[in-house]
């Protein structure tokens, strides 16, 4: 495909990409890294705490997402992006006043909101045409920027916490500011759909994408349960110091990315989800067993490469199969919806993961979240493909 021919990749997504790349790389800094290391290790907090915190920032950006899709379709991209950027701005910058618990855990909030606007207005853009292949590179923006933030910030926090922490702060005020060049349209300039209209069509989606749903739900809180627990699962059980936890970081990273716009053309050609739903999710399974066995570091880092490849192999291909579950001329209301039944999963798993790891240890939280892919994995082989050829109806 040549970007250059696409009028797709022109400027408007060009200017939305690098400013979803800046919020990507503050949001995996702050979540990855910041929270649990900062909140752990400077502010004493225990990881049910931070595991609530994190929580609390998927809680705020799943309940906004269905409430600014329907934003998308009545008012302009600029103003909804700039707003929530700007709550997320203010809650970047109250973490340097949360000694206390409840403090940490509203800012933590309070930066979840500015979250959802930006990648809804990405899936608005993406066109039917070559949906697997454009959700690649946008994936692949979406990855490099969530894990080079965590990786950039583990190695600045060991020099300076606060020069690292206003940097973050600096970078959440750049991507506001760059907001302010977006397009003035709404995500859709038809007419708006009466919004009981809207929920009748996605409604009717819904109900036929019934069997999915459980997947959906229950991949994201076998992923999100990570969160609260990697630096310390890395430092304690494997015993990984800060710079080689960053090389596994990068190494899997890189993986991914390079992988997700392959794999998101290969769906497009292929036209097979199913296959890549399954070995994905069984190798991201059997990657996360192997992991827990506290192994040595260079086998580790093989882990790490097939965690990507298997993070590339599944994305691309789940997006285009909840794209067809979306009705035309409601894609911003309809990605919303769709969001926020992932992101039930995302709520859940940050705070499971740090109950569990408070309660039986770091390693059996990776043990749950291997059960937990398997099992969505033999989900995924044995569900009708008619659950997995779904076309939205306008």
């Amino acid at each position: 495909m040549k970007l250059t021919n696409n009028p797709w990749f022109g400027a408007e997504l060009r200017l939305i990409s690098i400013i979803l790349f800046i919020v990507e790389f503050v949001r995996g800094a702050v979540l990855i890294s910041l929270l649990p290391i900062y909140g752990q290790k400077t502010l004493g907090l225990s990881l049910d705490i931070i595991g609530v915190a994190i929580t609390a920032h998927y809680l705020t950006d799943t309940i906004l997402k269905m409430a600014i899709g329907y934003l998308l379709d009545r008012f302009s991209i600029r103003f909804v992006v700039q707003i929530g950027l700007l709550l997320s701005l203010v809650g970047v910058f109250l973490f340097q006043f949360a000694q206390l618990p409840w403090v940490f855990i509203a800012a933590s909030a309070l930066y979840g909101i500015g979250m959802s606007p930006i990648w809804i207005v990405c899936l608005t853009k993406v066109t039917s045409e070559q949906r697997a292949t454009q959700m690649g590179f946008l994936y692949t923006i979406w990855f490099v920027g969530l894990g080079s933030g965590p990786i950039v910030c583990n190695i600045l926090l060991d020099y300076n916490a606060v020069g690292t922490y206003y940097l973050l702060l600096a970078l959440a005020f750049v991507s506001w500011v760059l907001s302010f060049f977006m397009s003035g349209k709404r995500a859709n300039d038809l007419k708006p759909v009466p919004i009981r209209d809207q929920f009748a069509v996605l409604g009717s989606q819904l109900k036929q994408m019934r069997l999915l749903l459980p997947g959906m739900i229950l991949q994201t809180a076998g992923a999100s349960m990570l969160v609260p627990i990697l630096p310390s699962f890395a430092e304690k059980h494997l015993g990984i110091p800060g710079t080689q936890y960053s090389l596994l970081l990068t190494l899997g990273g890189i993986c991914a990315a390079a992988g997700l716009i392959p794999m998101g053309r290969l769906t497009d050609k292929l036209g097979g989800k199913k296959g890549f739903l399954v070995v994905g999710f069984i190798f991201f399974a059997v990657s996360l067993y192997l992991l827990a066995w506290k192994l040595p570091f260079w086998y580790c880092l093989i882990i790490a490469m097939a965690l990507g490849l298997s993070y590339a192999a599944v994305l691309p291909a789940w997006n285009a199969l909840l794209a067809a579950y979306v009705p035309p001329k409601q894609e911003g209301l309809g990605w919303g919806i769709l969001s926020t039944f992932e992101g039930i999963g995302v709520m859940v798993g940050p705070l499971a993961g740090g109950f569990i790891a408070t309660s039986y240890g770091e390693p059996s939280v990776v043990w749950i979240s291997a059960i937990l892919f398997g099992l969505i994995g033999l989900f995924y082989l044995f569900l009708p493909s008619r659950a997995l050829s779904g076309r939205a109806s306008g």
